[in-house]
């Protein structure tokens, strides 16, 4: 009996994990407007921005006719098509229709075949985010369970980040002196007051050159005066 509690238990549990994979992945592709949002860095040849192993979250919805010079895309070689190539674009060839010449960071030059010519047809989308040596995983665990932990992994820290996101909006679309509350405004009460004495005191020294005599003030001329008549007398 616990034997088969403790099975469908778990066969409960890896049910969530495959639902939760599925719906974190069918997310990221609507997010990023692509088929495959991520890739993995397999080769040096865009060294030292990208390592390999690094993952690539990679935006659809960047528009082929957006994409600039010093853009990294990823696009399917041109030459057959059989690999997936991640490189910088380094000139546009063409604007009739557009095409663009990329080039490995690491390489010496554009390769023929692989960096040109480059069209909308190749193109799949704009590298958006990199996530440093994750793809290290690939190489430890088999499929699926590799690409699993790489979606899970992903799509928890695109969550934090959204969050993250939406509290510093929040916090810039609040007041944090609350105005409408007195007492929220006494422990700046003595900010405001150095801030005007500061200002007081620079604007009052800017008018006394450090050569010029002070003039004394009426007052002080009349005191002066009667000292002077008492020491007389």
């Amino acid at each position: 009996m616990t034997k088969r509690l403790i099975s469908k238990n778990v066969i409960k549990d890896l049910i969530i994990v495959a639902m939760g994979v599925v719906i974190i992945w069918i997310g990221l592709q609507v997010v990023f407007g692509t088929e495959n949002p991520f890739y993995v860095v397999a080769s040096g040849s865009m060294i030292p921005k990208l390592q390999v192993y690094d993952v690539l979250i990679v935006q659809g919805h960047v528009q082929f006719e957006d994409v600039q010079i010093g853009d990294i895309i990823v696009f399917d070689r041109p030459s057959g098509q059989d690999r997936v190539i991640v490189h910088r674009v380094v000139s546009i060839t063409d604007d009739d229709p557009k095409t663009l010449r990329t080039k490995g960071d690491n390489n010496v030059a554009s390769i023929p075949g692989t960096d040109f010519p480059i069209t909308e047809k190749e193109y799949i989308g704009k590298v958006e985010y990199v996530v440093p040596q994750i793809g290290y995983v690939t190489q430890v665990l088999k499929p699926p369970t590799n690409y699993i932990l790489i979606v899970l992994v992903i799509g928890v820290m695109i969550v934090k980040e959204i969050i993250k996101r939406k509290n510093v909006k929040e916090l810039s679309l609040t007041d944090p002196l609350n105005s409408n509350d007195p007492d929220s405004l006494k422990d700046y009460s003595d900010l405001e007051t150095l801030e005007k004495d500061s200002t007081y005191s620079e604007h009052f020294d800017s008018r006394i050159p450090d050569n010029e005599p002070i003039e004394p003030s009426q007052e002080t001329k009349k005191d002066s005066e009667e000292k002077i008549g008492e020491n007389k007398d």
